[in-house]
């Protein structure tokens, strides 16, 4: 599962790819994100690690390569949407 700063970086990446046909440098994610670069060097490992990108030569990210531009299917926490339970009545007018 990825952290939420993680999948920021990941959909920078893709959607900057789409938009610009490259990828965004270094630089242009410490703007994007807010970070420093050793947060966003720690994602970008993270990703590799977690097989969402391939990137041999980490002086550039000209060399990435999105492998999975989104987050896997069934790795996000299911959030409950049960309604509550009980002697709530919430259409009660006062």
């Amino acid at each position: 599962m990825l952290t939420d700063y993680q999948r920021k970086i990941l959909r920078i990446l893709y959607n900057y790819k789409g938009g610009r046909r490259r990828f965004p440098t270094i630089h242009e994610l410490t703007v994007k994100t807010g970070k420093h670069k050793p947060d966003v060097m720690a994602a970008l490992d993270a990703l590799v690690d977690a097989e969402y990108i391939h990137w041999e030569d980490k002086s550039d990210t000209a060399n990435i390569v999105i492998l999975e531009g989104w987050e896997r299917e069934g790795e996000r926490p299911k959030v409950d949407r049960t309604p509550p339970t009980g002697n709530i009545d919430y259409w009660t007018e006062y």
